[in-house]
């Protein structure tokens, strides 16, 4: 059964202002997936490889998040992670769900960061992959973070632009990135109504230093009182956001486990697909 099966062909919702399209497979407790925010990303597309494997012990929900895929587009760029967060909250709330554990790649990982700081009584275990917003490229950013924030700046989106930041920044082997995967990332990252409003993008004009502070979730006193069990998985090679960010989030949230992953670069729930299965499933199934 192909992953499209698995899901079905989901359905949009409203949270607030805005339409959130979301997918789900499985039952059980509740796991949301939230992706990256790389151009073209979408929550199928980001998971495409761990959906079915968690929906046999899990009610899966797999949402495209504001910005992105077949969600409205449309962020709050003066406080991006809390409107996020504000999002996927809104979304469990319109689902019915009273609390849910929480999977977050990257951009994912710091909205779940920050919905558990926001509302923590509706988000029971987190598993963060790499997650933004951490402070790890506060001093001097990656080559894969500017690669990611200057894609949409310049001559605009190109598929050049996309294969270097897929295959040079993403993953540690780009092997298995396909022509048809940056194809379909291609098409996904030129929507008009993306480029008109990048949901990611470095910040300018005057705002700028107070995005940028609000981007930075160490400096919120309340990442020590984050209290639900967490798993932070990090790919040692990751060439985006710098797996240091693992050891800080260790040392500071008093529950949190940290597993580095060997050869392996900032997608890890796609480029170590089996061994993130079962370290999320076996870590999600203890707090069920």
């Amino acid at each position: 059964m192909t992953n499209d099966e698995i899901v079905g062909p989901g359905r949009t919702v409203r949270v607030g202002a805005r339409e959130i399209f979301y997918s789900e497979a499985g039952s059980g407790p509740a796991v949301v997936l939230l992706h990256g925010g790389g151009p073209g990303a979408s929550g199928r597309s980001n998971y495409a490889r761990n959906i079915a494997a968690l929906a046999e012990r899990f009610r899966v929900i797999v949402p495209d998040l504001p910005g992105y895929g077949r969600s409205t587009k449309r962020i709050d760029q003066s406080d991006p992670f809390g409107d996020l967060a504000a999002a996927v909250g809104g979304l469990l709330d319109e689902l019915g769900v009273d609390s849910a554990h929480l999977v977050g790649n990257s951009y994912g990982g710091a909205a779940a960061l920050r919905l558990a700081m926001d509302r923590p009584a509706v988000v029971d275990r987190l598993v963060l992959l790499g997650p933004g917003g951490i402070g790890t490229t506060r001093a001097l950013p990656t080559k894969g973070l500017n690669a990611l924030l200057a894609y949409y700046g310049g001559a605009g989106p190109s598929r050049e632009k996309l294969a270097e930041f897929l295959r040079d920044y993403l993953v540690f082997d780009a092997s298995g990135v396909t022509d048809e995967l940056i194809e379909e990332r291609f098409r996904a990252s030129i929507d008009p109504a993306v480029v008109a409003n990048p949901p990611l993008r470095r910040p300018s004009g005057p705002a700028a230093p107070r995005t940028l502070w609000r981007m930075d979730l160490t400096r919120d006193p309340r990442l020590r009182a984050v209290t639900q069990p967490t798993l932070v998985v990090w790919g040692a090679q990751d060439k985006v956001n710098r797996p240091s960010g693992g050891r800080m989030l260790a040392e500071t949230m008093p529950h949190c486990d940290l597993f580095l992953a060997a050869d392996t670069g900032h997608w890890v729930q796609w480029e170590r697909a089996a061994l993130f299965n079962e370290l999320a499933a076996s870590f999600l199934v203890a707090g069920s």
